[in-house]
């Protein structure tokens, strides 16, 4: 009897040892870059087309032809094969040492209604392509997703991006990772085309969009061809930094890598922009820049510190409620914070550069976990911005757990409007507006 009582506690033992290894979660090997197969078009057939927001009510539909004199005219409709509008556009191209692009066509498409999809047509020639225009109030949905690159866990990302219900797909910077070989562009552009080409894709820049050789090429000149932005429709000089309005949601798109001080170009024009918001009609307000302020991972420690120390107080008194940056390969969320500290009316600032790049992820911490850090993990995956209504907004994020998306962390987020914070912050931000 003695003897069966032990084995039973060892082999219970040995059970909750089992329970508990099978629990923890063991993180996958890195994926191989994607090598796409050479796939020959017609020259006029549209390559790598994606959408962006271009204003109120208008969507510019960009793409690339080997054809240098095809043409930059876009028919569309809400019937399949019936287009009862076009519009002509502009059209660009670049040379990079000893490659030569495409021409590269922007093309703005509107008036168009909300919540409504939309058949089109490019240069008229190729396949059909459909896309939808985000809802003209809440609620609306934002996927997000930093540092994608062109790897095996890229297109993992991408597929669970697919399985999600969104309007915009929000990029805090790093896209393709071509590292000035210049095709990468060409394959990248490929990649994404199945999601970007039906829903908008907002992006800025980041450390891997530069590119530049001194003397030779100014920096970022491949992405400025590519992914043109309503830098122009938001009042802005530079691609690098813009915004945009949707659904109640007014989106900040800021440079990390431009000027940002105080006498800066960019900090002119944010401060105009901020000027120009409503909150009553649009009450919440996020920003993406590509290099975290808050971040507790040893990678990249301390990079976004100068840009820190330049806008958060113009952040803050803004009453921004979500800011979203990449660079860090790792998922981190933050408490509402302001000055290295906790703060109930700061902001809450996630990291998400873990889209699927080739360099790996950024496995090390730093220890003690700082008391603003509220959950951080070193693995690939999206992100979800579900902004229900003009008080509550539900973020989740979505680790590449092998092929399947599994929620790993998620939060009910208050708006600041709601909160009364905004009420204190007013003669602060007149104050920071008003000064030359």
């Amino acid at each position: 009897m003695e003897t069966k009582l032990i084995l039973l506690t060892v082999l219970t033992a040995l059970l909750s040892i089992s329970a508990t290894v099978r629990t923890e979660y063991i993180r996958p090997q890195p994926r191989k870059t994607l090598h796409l197969p050479w796939n020959p078009k017609h020259p006029s057939q549209p390559q790598q087309v994606h959408i962006s927001l271009a204003g109120e009510k208008h969507m510019r539909i960009s793409w690339v032809t080997d054809n240098k004199s095809a043409p930059s005219f876009v028919e569309y409709g809400t019937s399949p094969g019936r287009y009862t509008s076009s519009a002509e556009g502009e059209s660009t191209s670049y040379s990079y040492l000893f490659y030569n692009s495409g021409k590269i066509h922007h093309t703005v498409i509107g008036p168009l209604e909300h919540g409504t999809v939309y058949f089109y047509r490019c240069g008229g020639q190729g396949p059909e392509f459909q896309l939808k225009t985000p809802p003209a109030q809440f609620p609306v949905t934002f996927a997000v997703a930093g540092d994608l690159g062109q790897t095996g866990w890229t297109k993992t990302t991408l597929d669970h991006i697919d399985q999600c219900k969104y309007d915009i797909h929000l990029l805090p910077g790093d896209l393709s990772y071509a590292d000035y070989m210049q095709h990468r562009w060409d394959t990248f552009g490929e990649l994404v085309q199945p999601l970007a080409s039906a829903r908008p894709w907002m992006v800025t820049e980041g450390n891997h969009e530069k590119e530049n050789i001194p003397l030779l090429i100014n920096a970022f000149e491949s992405y400025n061809a590519r992914w043109k932005m309503p830098f122009e429709e938001s009042g802005s000089t530079s691609n690098l930094y813009y915004s945009f309005e949707v659904a109640g949601v007014h989106v900040i798109m800021l440079g990390s890598y431009t000027d940002y001080d105080e006498l800066s170009d960019q900090y002119s024009w944010w401060k105009a922009d901020l000027s120009k918001v409503d909150r009553k009609k649009t009450p919440w307000l996020v920003v993406l820049f590509h290099v975290p302020w808050y971040n507790s991972n040893n990678a990249h420690q301390g990079e976004g510190n100068g840009m820190m120390a330049a806008m958060e107080p113009l952040l803050y008194a803004a009453g921004v409620d979500l800011v979203l940056a990449g660079h860090v390969h790792a998922y981190e969320r933050t408490n509402r914070v302001n000055k290295g500290k906790s703060d109930p009316c700061g902001t809450v600032h996630i990291t998400i550069g873990d889209g699927g790049n080739k360099e790996g992820l950024a496995q090390k911490y730093l220890h003690p976990q700082p008391e603003w850090s509220l959950f951080r993990e070193a693995s690939f995956g999206h992100g979800e911005l579900n902004i229900v209504n003009s008080t509550h907004a539900f973020w989740s994020w979505h680790r590449n757990d092998d092929d399947e998306p599994v929620r790993s962390d998620q939060v009910w987020i208050t708006s600041l409007i709601s909160s009364g914070c905004l009420a204190e912050k007013n003669y602060e931000l007149r104050k920071i507006l008003m000064t030359p």
